[in-house]
């Protein structure tokens, strides 16, 4: 089958009006080795049934791939695309777009600051799951993994070394006055591409701030935590540095807010930020403030 290409930002309407055929054409051979032209057929099929047309809802753009999300006319259900630079699909999912309400209307009582120093890009985060895979679960439903970037990319050179991503070796800040309460470090630094899963945070520290709540960083640099349990931490203080370590692909901060120290069975909590914006999968962020629509302002 010949390969063809199609506007990305068209791709919700030629999806609606069943031209899977031509979308197909449009996806890479990895792609095609998971899924056939017939298999691909009847999914698009049922999935798009009822539909009346869909919408770019979310955009952002990471290692050269540029990702659309869209979302029905009555946003229950999602499709999200990613094209390399010849506009060919490397990823398409489509499922259900499901959000918890309640949860989601339940911020932080605290204010607080992003935990970096610098400009970081949010890679997870928002409040549903294609823009943050966090949020099928409720522990961890509103965290944020970050990263650091240049020209588009998180590494230079070859993506085989921590020490060339950016975001590696990098402070990581304390988000509001607190507590240490619990750390871990110990583990070494993952190679990138293969992860730790039994010790899925890798090296952490949690904080615990006024009302209960409490932050938790996770996959710090192996050595690198700069705190000790019970010691008094002001916001913006350095608590360590970014690694790979746990649950981690490449070098990056996990963090988020809970209402308990207990990391598997805490409640995460939406994090209310000290300038009133909330980033989401896609922003250039930083700790003072937060710089929306950089992918964005390219549809506008």
């Amino acid at each position: 089958m010949s390969f063809s290409f199609i506007n990305p930002e068209q791709f919700g309407q030629i999806f609606q009006s069943e031209g899977f055929e031509e979308i197909y054409r449009c996806t890479s051979s990895d792609f095609q080795q998971l899924l056939s032209l017939e298999q691909f057929i009847t999914v698009a099929s049922s999935f798009n049934e009822g539909v009346r047309h869909y919408q770019i809802e979310f955009t952002s753009s990471l290692q050269n791939l540029d990702r659309y999300i869209w979302l029905d006319d009555q946003k229950e259900r999602g499709i999200a695309v990613s094209f390399d630079q010849f506009n060919q699909i490397q990823s398409l999912l489509i499922k259900p777009y499901i959000t918890y309400p309640d949860t989601d209307n339940r911020l932080t009582q605290n204010a607080y600051s992003m935990p970096i120093s610098g400009e970081w890009f949010v890679f997870w985060g928002g409040a549903n799951e294609f823009i943050n895979y966090h949020y099928a679960y409720e522990h961890m439903r509103y965290a944020y993994d970050l990263v650091k970037v240049h020209e588009g990319v998180s590494f230079q050179n070859t993506p085989t070394r921590n020490e060339n991503f950016y975001a590696f070796n990098e402070e990581i800040l304390a988000p509001a006055d607190g507590k240490v309460i619990k750390l871990m470090d110990g583990f070494v630094d993952c190679i990138p591409g293969e992860m730790d899963a039994e010790n899925a945070a890798g090296n952490y520290v949690v904080l615990e701030h006024a009302n209960k709540e409490y932050s938790l960083l996770a996959h710090l640099k192996k050595d690198s935590i700069q705190v000790v349990i019970g010691e008094l931490v002001k916001e913006g203080q350095c608590i360590g540095k970014c690694g790979n370590s746990g649950n981690s692909s490449e070098p990056h901060l996990h963090f988020h807010i809970m209402d308990s120290p207990d990391l598997q069975n805490a409640n995460s909590l939406r994090i209310q930020f000290k300038d009133g914006i909330e980033p989401i999968q896609g922003d250039t962020i930083s700790n003072t403030s937060q710089q929306q629509g950089t992918f964005k302002e390219k549809f506008q």
